[in-house]
């Protein structure tokens, strides 16, 4: 729960919201093409094995649990500051990716397969997309809940133990909300960790700011070991292995395959939505190169222990595996998950380095930093006049007024946006330079997160 609620405090949000279409392109729709290639592929290639056991909603939830990407390996090889675009993607990336993944899961479970209609078809996908949106309002209503609060309420101000605590049960809230209604646990928390980040966190005082930040992490790293030694210790238990191993061919088949599929899956979305990406891009410093292409695809291909728990979940539902079916299935994902994440893992910072050797002396190779103090760009991102944030040298030549509209539109959705923002929104729920300053909160030139 922690890594998607940490993910809008450690990325930069300009750098997420600026990706944020291909984020949402790879999140949600490439999960569904990943879903469909495994799912279909997987029910052509398993009967070639003799596997006689799966039937059509097992299929599905395969194609479910193998979509369900883990970046998190990726990320510890990944540097923000190096290769923004990379870092922000495969976060934003995965967050979205498990939230799809869990949600098509879910879905899978209660859709009547015995009578499959283009009605019920239909009743699916809009079930699908409701689930998505009342997850997403849900998040935006906790955060913005949170904001108000600690904005308004005396008793949760002035006391870095009080503000730490709501923030933690605010975020926890959320989670245990959208789980209450069956909602997705994590694309609720993942959007209210946004609305957090962007107006609760400017209303604590900076020792709640760095507590926080700082408790998050350490959570989160902590959280993310235990999983991954239940996980490995999992693998230990050689009951099901002893089950799977009557049948050694089939298990070693069926490994291969989804391997195979997981591989393929992952290159039929990324490289053509990069394309697609690429089109809606008019500067040639802001699209994806083939190169990065590449290392996107590779990065994402890591499967980790919601796999696990969703192949559990479909296989096991009882916790036991003595079935051999059931025992090919776990121990088969066991081996997906342990495969990608070791080799490809160990693989990826070499393959970063080969790849994109050039990223530790230039950032803008990556994606262009507006928040660099030599972008030309900078006077334009100014709100109501003022000046962008971060220290900006004001030795910069600044082209034509004119020339900087041209390249630069004023007039956009992000603009209107910190209109709507600034007049309405900041007022109410707080947000830095919109609370009032007592000692111990924090000041605009301190160091903050972007």
């Amino acid at each position: 729960m922690l890594d998607p609620f940490l993910f809008r405090f450690q990325v930069k949000k300009k750098q997420f919201f600026r990706n944020f279409m291909t984020i949402t392109l790879f999140g949600a729709v490439g999960t569904l093409i990943s879903f469909t290639i495994i799912s279909l592929g997987s029910m052509q290639l398993f009967k070639k094995l003799d596997i006689g056991f799966l039937e059509i909603g097992d299929y599905l939830a395969i194609g479910a649990i193998f979509s369900a990407t883990d970046s998190v390996c990726t990320l510890q090889v990944l540097n923000q500051e190096e290769t923004p675009l990379l870092y922000s993607v495969v976060f934003g990336e995965g967050v979205l990716n498990d939230a799809t993944s869990v949600v098509l899961f879910n879905a899978i479970q209660r859709f009547d397969l015995s009578h499959i209609t283009s009605t019920n078809v239909m009743q699916f996908i809009g079930n699908f997309l409701s689930l998505y949106f009342t997850s997403t309002v849900l998040g935006v209503a906790v955060g913005l809940l949170s904001a108000y609060i600690i904005k308004k309420l005396y008793f949760g101000r002035h006391s870095t133990d009080r503000e730490v605590a709501l923030m933690m049960l605010m975020a926890y809230l959320s989670y245990m909300m959208a789980e209450l209604f069956y909602l997705s646990g994590i694309l609720t928390v993942f959007f209210c960790g946004i609305v957090m980040s962007h107006y609760t966190w400017h209303n604590v005082t900076e020792s709640s700011r760095i507590t926080t930040k700082h408790s998050f992490a350490t959570l989160s790293f902590v959280l993310e070991i235990f999983i991954f030694l239940y996980v490995g210790m999992d693998a230990l238990d050689m009951e099901k292995w002893e089950f799977a191993s009557k049948s050694p061919k089939t298990s070693v088949g069926v490994s291969s395959i989804l391997l195979a599929l997981v591989l393929i899956g992952r290159a039929a979305f990324v490289f053509p939505l990069c394309f697609i990406s690429n089109l809606t891009k008019k500067s040639q410093g802001n699209k994806i190169r083939f190169k990065q292409q590449v290392t996107i695809w590779w990065a994402g291909l890591m499967r980790g222990a919601v796999s696990v728990a969703l192949a559990y979940n479909q296989f096991a539902s009882s916790g036991h595996t003595q079935l051999p079916g059931n025992a090919i299935m776990i121990t088969s994902t066991i081996t997906v998950v342990l495969f990608t994440t070791v080799v490809g893992g160990l693989l990826t910072k070499p393959i970063v380095r080969f790849l994109l050797p050039q990223q530790k002396h230039s950032s803008g190779i990556m994606s262009p930093d507006f928040t660099s103090s030599k972008s030309l760009n900078l006077p334009l991102l100014g709100i109501n006049g003022q000046e962008p944030e971060g220290n900006i040298s004001t030795n910069v030549t600044r082209p034509s007024s004119l020339r900087m509209l041209w390249t630069t539109p004023s007039r956009t959705v992000h603009c209107y946006w910190r209109k709507f923002d600034d007049a309405v929104m900041r007022p109410v729920f707080g947000g830095r330079g919109f609370v009032p300053y007592i000692p111990g909160s924090p000041t605009e030139t301190e160091g903050i997160i972007q």
